[in-house]
């Protein structure tokens, strides 16, 4: 239910704050007053084109608010809230703002929070309906008729929406298992030699870091082991280091007492003896730590080639072989066993589809026979309005089965015939424009027990009617007034004085500026207006009696 209005600076409104309360709102004022001004500022807070035509002249920005109460349990607006990052406390009011700047750009606000204009559109059928003699949105847009149907016939069209989306992803998985099979297949003989050949390396993961430093340090040790023979021969060759030390210490040991000094020197050359035997024994040990079977390093070389060969023949790192074995495995065995996972996925499209068709179909029996209640309510509505010869008709129809879709298999339009004999046809391009807001009154006067947005405007659905048809659709309008806020622009008195709130629309000029304001009215105030809008700008007496006479009724 929309609760207040925050117009500034749109058009002749200079500052503009109204509240509205539950129950029949009208809008009256003369000719020109603005009241589509009115309009236009509240369409701009729900998302409707911004263009600076619409800032008042000599301002700098345009702005309106729009403060909605939403009822608990729709959880739509919540649901669009928090798609687009946004919260709703339980019982806050939602807030709707738009900025449009002299230059045409614009900003737009829910509850205070950046969101864009496509947001505010989205929002916009949830929070108010507006419906007027050329307005082709609402009831109207006949993308919307099967939604008002299944609404009046309180018809679930959720299960069909999941059996149809079981039905395409089944569908979907078999186009793309015989895409595959049919790569696969036109790669049957390359698959089978790769597997062969891959199977045959038998690659593992982490295989060529390994073999790559065996190889390495089986390389150096063929580099050392040349040098450490020669060192080998200098120390213990028959003309070797330690040969000739020993061969010298023999011929002191013979002669050493001859002289202190010989004694020294043979202790010393025992020494090196020593440290050169020392020394060998190391760099026997070094040998044999370095030692290398040049079979294996050809081996390990033969086997790190190969794995490097055909990781670039498959263009991945050897260590990914493995992986890609594994994967070209599974690619064959879906070759050779494709046939029957089709079948599968086969059978699994058949019955989704028999799921989805049979759930349709008896979608389809309900929205018949809710079409055939809501045609009888709906003309019930008619000759009350005048349109006594008039005909409606909720027209079911099958779509081509290209066609059906998560509502359905159906598709429905609102139809009427205004003249005995005449055939039907799509509601908006027969009626006439006073017909056309009749039916829509009609409409929503039979869809109301079924809900929809909070708010419902009526712009001018009276023009060209008066007396007894005003009347009656001053009267549906208050019955509508019951279970939904109702806000209507009129020129009609008999609607006028139906409403439970009066706000007259007028312009004021102090000759320089013009402006247009809007007046909430007391009951003398209601009278007066209701008086001038029965008897032109003079008021006379008999018109004031008769504003009292409607006023009372």
């Amino acid at each position: 239910m929309l609760t207040a209005l925050s117009i500034r600076d749109v058009v002749l409104i200079e500052a503009l704050d109204l509240e509205f309360g539950t129950g029949l709102g009208v809008l009256t004022g003369e000719t020109g007053a603005g009241k589509s001004i009115l309009l236009d500022a509240l369409g701009l807070a729900l998302g409707a084109r911004g263009e600076s035509g619409l800032v008042r002249q000599g301002a700098a920005q345009a702005v309106v608010t729009a403060s909605f109460e939403t009822p608990a349990q729709d959880g739509a607006i919540a649901n669009l809230m928090a798609q687009n990052g946004l919260e709703l406390e339980p019982g806050e009011p939602l807030l709707v703002r738009r900025i449009v700047k002299s230059d045409g750009g614009s900003r737009a606000f829910v509850n205070d929070q950046p969101a864009s204009a496509g947001l505010l559109r989205e929002l916009a059928p949830h929070l108010v309906e507006i419906h007027g003699q050329h307005d082709d949105r609402g009831l109207l847009n006949p993308r919307g008729h099967r939604t008002l149907l299944d609404t009046f016939g309180r018809l679930d069209a959720g299960p069909i929406a999941v059996a149809h989306r079981t039905w395409r992803e089944a569908e979907d998985a078999l186009a793309v298992a015989r895409a595959e099979q049919d790569v696969a297949e036109r790669d049957r003989e390359w698959l089978a030699h790769a597997v062969t050949e891959l199977r045959a390396l038998a690659p593992e993961a982490g295989e060529e870091a390994l073999l790559a430093g065996r190889r390495a340090t089986m390389q150096r040790g063929e580099k050392v082991a040349g040098e450490l023979q020669s060192v080998a021969q200098l120390l213990e060759g028959s003309e070797g280091g330690l040969s000739q030390l020993r061969q010298a210490a023999r011929i002191l040991e013979r002669i050493a007492d001859s002289h202190e000094a010989l004694a020294e020197a043979l202790a010393a050359i025992d020494r090196a003896i020593t440290d050169g035997a020392d020394a060998q024994d190391r760099i026997d040990a070094a040998a044999g730590a370095l030692a290398f079977d040049p079979a294996a390093l050809e081996a390990d070389e033969t086997r790190l080639f190969e794995l490097r060969a055909l990781a670039r023949k498959h263009r991945v790192q050897p260590d990914e072989l493995p992986a890609l074995l594994d994967a070209l495995s599974a690619r064959l065995d879906r070759v050779e066993s494709g046939g029957a996972g089709i079948a599968r996925l086969e059978l699994a499209v058949e019955e989704a589809h028999r799921v989805y068709r049979d759930a349709a179909r008896a979608l389809s029996e309900a929205r018949a026979q809710a079409a055939t209640r809501l045609d009888v309510a709906v003309e019930a509505e008619l000759k009350p309005l005048k349109l006594d010869a008039a005909r409606f008709r909720t027209v079911v129809e099958p779509l081509e089965e290209s066609a059906w879709s998560p509502a359905g298999m159906d598709r429905v339009e609102f139809a009427v015939s205004t003249n005995p004999g005449a055939p039907f046809a799509p509601l908006i391009k027969i009626a006439s424009g006073g017909e056309l807001s009749r039916f829509i009154l009609a409409l929503k006067v039979a869809l109301a027990e079924e809900g929809g947005a909070g708010t419902l405007i009526f712009d001018e659905i009276d023009r060209g009617v008066g007396g007894a048809v005003a009347s009656a659709i001053g009267d549906r309008l208050a019955r509508l007034a019951s279970t939904a806020q109702v806000l209507v622009v009129t020129h009609s008195p008999q609607v006028a004085a139906r409403g439970a709130q009066h706000l007259l629309i007028a312009k004021s000029h102090d000759g320089l500026v013009t402006r247009t304001g809007v007046t909430p009215l007391d009951s003398g105030q209601r009278r007066e207006e209701i008086a001038r809008m029965l008897s032109g700008a003079e008021i006379t007496p008999e018109a004031r009696a008769q504003a009292e006479r409607l006023l009372a009724a």
